[in-house]
C-alpha cells in the first residue's frame, strides 16, 4: 500500500546556549550552540502526486522560490533518478520568520523526511543528513533531540 498523505509537526527550536566563536573569510559566523526542539511549530502536510515535481501551497510572500528551503529540500529528492512521483506541500506557518526559532531549517528537515517516506526513496537518516550538511542547522533538526553543534552560519 502506497502512502498518499503525511501530516507532520515542524518544530521550533529554542537555543539553550549560543556563542559566536568568530567570523570566517566568507562572512559567515562560526557558532557553538545547544538547542531543544519544541512540541510547537508549523503544521505541514505532504501529498503524493503522480504528475511529478513539487509544489508549495502557503503564504510565504517574502521568500523567493529559489531561496525557499522547503522547495529546495523537496526538489533535491523529487529530482532524483529514483523519484517517479511528485509532492504537493501545504504549511500552516506559526513560527515567525527570522525570529531565530529555526523555522526554515526545521521545515526543510521535515520535508526531507516526509518526501523520502512518501516517495519510498529509501534514503537513511545518515544519507539525508549528508544531503543537508551545508544548509544551516537543517542537519541537526533531522535528529529530534537536544544536540550540540558547531556550524558556520551566515545570511544564506
Amino acid at each position: 500500500m502506497t502512502v498518499r498523505l503525511i501530516k507532520a509537526l515542524s518544530p521550533a527550536k529554542l537555543n539553550l546556549f549560543l556563542h559566536v566563536t568568530g567570523r570566517r573569510p566568507d562572512g559567515r559566523h562560526n557558532l557553538q550552540t545547544v538547542f531543544q526542539l519544541l512540541q510547537w511549530g508549523d503544521d505541514m502536510e505532504f501529498e503524493r502526486c503522480d504528475t511529478g515535481g513539487c509544489s508549495l501551497e502557503s503564504e510565504l510572500p517574502d521568500v523567493a522560490p529559489e531561496h525557499n528551503l522547503i522547495l529546495r529540500a523537496a526538489n533535491l529528492l523529487t529530482r532524483s533518478e529514483h523519484a517517479d512521483a511528485g509532492v504537493r506541500i501545504r504549511i500552516n506557518k506559526r513560527i515567525p520568520m527570522g525570529g531565530g526559532l529555526g523555522g526554515g531549517s526545521s521545515n526543510a528537515a521535515v520535508t526531507l523526511l516526509a518526501v523520502n517516506q512518501l516517495l519510498g526513496l529509501g534514503h537513511s537518516l545518515t544519507d539525508l543528513a549528508a544531503m543537508a550538511c551545508n544548509w544551516a542547522l537543517i542537519y541537526r533538526c533531522l535528529y529530534t533531540v537536544t544536540a550540540p553543534g558547531r556550524r558556520a552560519l551566515g545570511n544564506s
